[in-house]
């Protein structure tokens, strides 16, 4: 397994990975998700990747098998009177296909995140996961990420 920036030629392995994405999250909440969907097009996507501010990295095998990608975002709060300036690597989005999992895509893919962040001279690395996906929250657990914060709601 290889892990590099994505490509126009990863674009139908990416999107079948968002649905699978997309499901995972329909399945756990429902009335949020209306699955199979998903949250970019082959258009938006073109845009996404060619941009060096939101990043997108998949690990792909030698026949070009998109197992994985990750979807990052550089984020930094300038001159705000209550935040220091750090520069963050916010992970929007990382999945491994459903045939891949168990095969350590995860950890390759994130550790490739990791080693961009560091190189790049962000401070952190910070991403969001559903209550309702403990197997994420465990494999992010799992390579050192600590809640940042608590998101929450009630439901009307």
């Amino acid at each position: 397994m290889n892990v590099r920036r994505a490509e126009i030629k990863d674009i139908p392995g990416i999107l079948n990975l968002l649905v699978q994405v997309d499901m995972v999250h329909h399945e756990g909440r429902p009335d949020l998700f209306k699955g199979p969907a998903t949250k970019y097009n082959a258009e938006e996507l073109k845009v996404i990747i060619s941009d060096d501010k939101t990043p997108v990295f998949v690990c792909v095998d030698d026949s070009g098998f998109v197992a994985g990608h990750a979807f990052c975002i550089s984020r930094q709060e300038l001159n705000n009177s209550v935040l220091t300036d750090i520069k963050t690597l916010y992970i929007d989005d990382i999945c491994v296909d459903e045939n891949a999992r168990g095969k350590h895509v995860g950890t390759t893919l994130y550790r490739f995140v990791e080693k961009y962040a560091r190189d790049n001279g962000f401070y952190n690395i910070t991403l969001n996961v559903w209550e309702c996906n403990p197997t994420a929250r465990s494999f992010y657990e799992s390579l050192g990420f600590k809640p940042q914060k608590y998101g929450m709601e009630t439901i009307l």
